[in-house]
């Protein structure tokens, strides 16, 4: 038997014990968890906003890794490997996946959200969702789902060089659009209500232009100033919040993409003729893709990322029920929480 951290309803984490992983089957590998990285998605789930969260369930996507032990048929990887996981569990012969799009496939289960994840010490996991590196961190391995999430958002948002783009939320899943919205090399505004996390994207992120949308009747005609009157050809929400995601219309220019990042349980509600005289295209962002894995697996061995910043907050499994609500609340300057899951 083993412990793990199950998320019985909005609020309700509870320590349980659960079986040891059964036998590895033919193309499964049984990894041990050593890092856990805390995201939106997990925050939004305590908090009972998530629209696709099952309860209970043990929460943890985000994930770096050890196998320990192969099923036959497997040649991505081999014992003793250090690896990310890419937790989106898709069939393979759906019609999505089939099409490359194996991040929205129909039947998708996502590890921590729709079933159990890795908030427990070892767990079998598809060998093809294994990505490893010898270089990186267990911590490193940990972030690398999060910042697949922002590089699929701004792959779907088609970011060009020298393009303003505006990114709303500076939370985590923002930071990782950011992250790449810098790799673009695009002129990056963002808006967001906490002035802390403000500050890091100014001083520890270096883009251009911040925005505190806590002051509401300045917010366009900052954004217009910016622009030199054209607004974003490109905005991306990472809020979650149906009036950011409604209102952030306002900021797109001609010809612009607005990309949904974060997603709201509230209906969204728009002024119809301001879309179509902009010719606005609008897009949804969902996980991301095994290629972007790979990519950033190449951008952080390489230094073209640098994980440093990143991670501000840390806790130890039997500890993180108690430290969980304070990762909750962005005044606690929390940017990254990551879990030792085996120390």
């Amino acid at each position: 038997m083993m412990n793990a951290i199950q998320l019985q309803a909005p609020e309700q984490f509870r320590m349980i014990s659960i079986d040891e992983p059964g036998p590895v089957a033919a193309g499964e590998a049984l990894v041990q968890v050593h890092r856990v990285g805390i995201c939106g998605t997990d925050i939004s789930g305590y908090l009972g906003k998530m629209p696709f969260f099952a309860y209970p369930v043990i929460p943890g996507h985000e994930l770096g890794v050890e196998v320990l032990e192969v099923g036959a048929e497997v040649s991505e990887v081999e014992v003793g490997d250090a690896c990310s996981v890419e937790p989106y569990l898709n069939d393979p012969n759906s019609f999505s996946s089939r099409r490359g799009r194996t991040n929205c496939c129909e039947t998708l289960e996502v590890l921590g959200v729709h079933t159990d994840g890795g908030l427990r010490p070892r767990m079998v996991v598809p060998a093809r969702k294994l990505h490893p590196s010898k270089e990186m961190s267990y911590d490193q391995l940990a972030l690398v789902e999060t910042l697949a999430i922002g590089c699929h958002a701004i792959g779907r948002g088609r970011a060009v060089e020298g393009e303003h783009v505006l990114v709303i939320g500076a939370g985590p899943i923002g930071l990782s659009v950011i992250e790449f919205a810098k790799i673009a090399k695009a002129r990056i505004t963002v808006l967001d209500l906490n002035e802390t996390r403000l500050q890091f994207c100014r001083e520890v992120m270096g883009v251009d232009h911040v925005v505190s949308a806590g002051e509401e009747d300045l917010v366009l005609g900052q954004l217009e100033a910016i622009t030199d009157g054209n607004l974003f050809t490109l905005v991306l929400d990472a809020t979650g919040s149906n009036q950011s995601m409604s209102k952030g219309v306002e900021y797109v220019g001609h010809t612009g993409r607005f990309v949904f990042v974060g997603i709201s349980t509230q209906p969204l509600t728009y002024y119809h003729p301001l879309l179509h005289r902009r010719e606005m295209t609008l897009l949804t962002s969902r996980n991301a893709l095994p290629e972007e894995f790979g990519k950033i697996i190449q951008w952080i061995e390489s230094g073209v990322i640098d994980t440093r910043p990143w991670m501000t907050h840390r806790s130890p499994f039997e500890q993180l029920i108690e430290d969980f609500p304070a990762y909750t609340r962005p005044e606690t300057g929390v940017i990254k929480a990551i879990v030792d899951v085996s120390r």
